[in-house]
Parts: structure tokens; C-alpha cells; sequence
């Protein structure tokens, strides 16, 4: 019922260009343009804090009151964000039918993330696919679609396939299966560093044995020792 849609109120944009919308945003609004069914675009402007709060409360579908006109059903179809604030730079809605059936994404929420066995065990619980395609008609449309994942021990991936859609609507998917929502995996193990090497390796041969001293190499050292030890014997002979 359209008493049960959250409204959104805009007036119509006049100005164009990048550097009028920059002027917008400044002002605190967000552009924004509404398609009709004949392809007809609209522009408008919303307060950037009144389109805050309607986004924030995640509203599927939405009336949509530009000043001088009756408010028409919408859907959002395309958010553009900051790169770096995140804010919403352009709003893009598409007018829809409610007797007529439309495809729409959907978000999708994990419940009971905190009480999976496998998480408590200490596992890394991956939310892979965060959104999927519904349809369904715009009265229809869930504002998101929760899976639970309390039951979840290492090793489960929970697919597509397992999850119910909510009354009145239809996954628009090839194969449920190959649509991976979470998965859960063992703990990360923090690789231990290698050994220091030696800072001397043994010499070895080709057979695999140590690599003795030559003789000639022997009888060097030794020389050299017993040359050390009689130093001072040399120095009483001249005297």
C-alpha cells in the first residue's frame, strides 16, 4: 500500500554540468534523475540529509514526490559514491508498475555469525557474495535477504542453493549452486621464520662426505704453529 512507503521529497534541478553539481553538493544536495517507462528522464535535487536517512533505513521501493507533480512509485536503481568519503554524489531511480514485475538487487545479511561453532573454534568465517538479483513485484521486493550462519563449522561453504527466497519473489541466477555466500575456513597459522643458516657450511663432496684437508695444507698449519711457539728461541740464538 502507498501508505506503507517511505517518501522522498526533491524539487526539480534546472542546472547541469560538473561544475553546477559541485556547487549542489556544496549547497548540501544530491543530483539525481528518475526514469518513466517511455525513457523519460526527470532531474532533480534531494537534500543530501534527507536522502541519508531514507537510504540508511533500506528501503526497496519508495515514493518519489517531485514538487508540482503526484509522487510515483520508484525503485533505486544506481548509487554513485565518493571515492574516498563514501557520500552519494548521484542518484538514479527508475519509475515502476506495481502490477508488473521487475528485477532488483537485493542485499544479503549473515545472522549468527558470532555463534558458529566453527568461529568460535577460532575459523575465518568469508562473506563472498554480499547482493543478489531478485525478481519480483515492486510491492514484493524484501528490503534484504538474512542467512543464517550459526550452524556453520570449518570447512561449510553455505551456497545459493540453500537459501529460500522470500515469499513472492525469485532468484534471477543460472545455477543456485555456483553462487557461494559464506564459507568458513580453518585459522590462519602465522608462518614460523626459517632457521638462520650456519655461517659456516661444511664442505662436502661429491659422494655426500666431508671434504678433509689436504696434506701439503696440514703440514702449512702446522708450520705455522710450531713457527709461533719457537719465536722467542730465535731471538736468544742471535743474541
Amino acid at each position: 500500500m502507498a501508505s506503507d512507503r517511505a517518501t522522498l521529497n526533491v524539487t526539480t534541478r534546472e542546472q547541469f554540468g560538473s561544475r553546477a553539481s559541485r556547487r549542489m553538493r556544496r549547497d548540501g544536495l544530491v543530483p539525481g534523475v528518475v526514469y518513466g517507462h517511455g525513457g523519460e528522464a526527470r532531474p532533480f535535487q534531494v537534500p543530501e540529509r534527507d536522502l541519508r536517512t531514507l537510504l540508511g533505513e533500506g528501503h526497496a521501493l519508495l515514493d518519489l514526490q517531485i514538487e508540482g507533480s503526484d509522487a510515483v512509485p520508484v525503485v533505486i536503481k544506481e548509487q554513485q559514491h565518493h571515492p574516498l568519503r563514501g557520500d552519494v554524489v548521484h542518484l538514479d531511480c527508475l519509475e515502476v508498475r506495481l502490477d508488473e514485475a521487475i528485477e532488483s538487487e537485493v542485499a544479503i545479511e549473515l545472522e549468527g555469525v558470532e555463534q558458529a561453532p566453527g568461529v568460535r573454534e577460532g575459523g575465518v568465517l568469508e562473506h563472498v557474495t554480499r547482493e543478489v538479483t531478485v525478481e519480483a513485484l515492486p510491492t514484493e521486493i524484501p528490503e534484504r535477504i538474512t542467512v543464517d550462519v550459526s550452524e556453520m563449522v570449518i570447512g561449510d561453504t553455505v551456497s545459493l542453493a540453500s537459501v529460500t527466497p522470500p515469499s513472492g519473489s525469485t532468484f534471477v541466477v543460472d545455477d543456485p549452486e555456483e553462487i557461494t555466500i559464506a564459507t568458513l575456513s580453518p585459522p590462519r597459522v602465522e608462518e614460523e621464520p626459517e632457521p638462520e643458516l650456519e655461517e659456516e657450511a661444511e664442505l662436502v663432496g661429491e659422494d655426500g662426505e666431508p671434504i678433509e684437508a689436504a696434506e701439503g695444507e696440514e703440514a702449512a698449519e702446522g708450520e705455522a704453529a710450531e713457527g709461533g711457539d719457537g719465536g722467542g728461541d730465535d731471538s736468544d740464538k742471535e743474541e
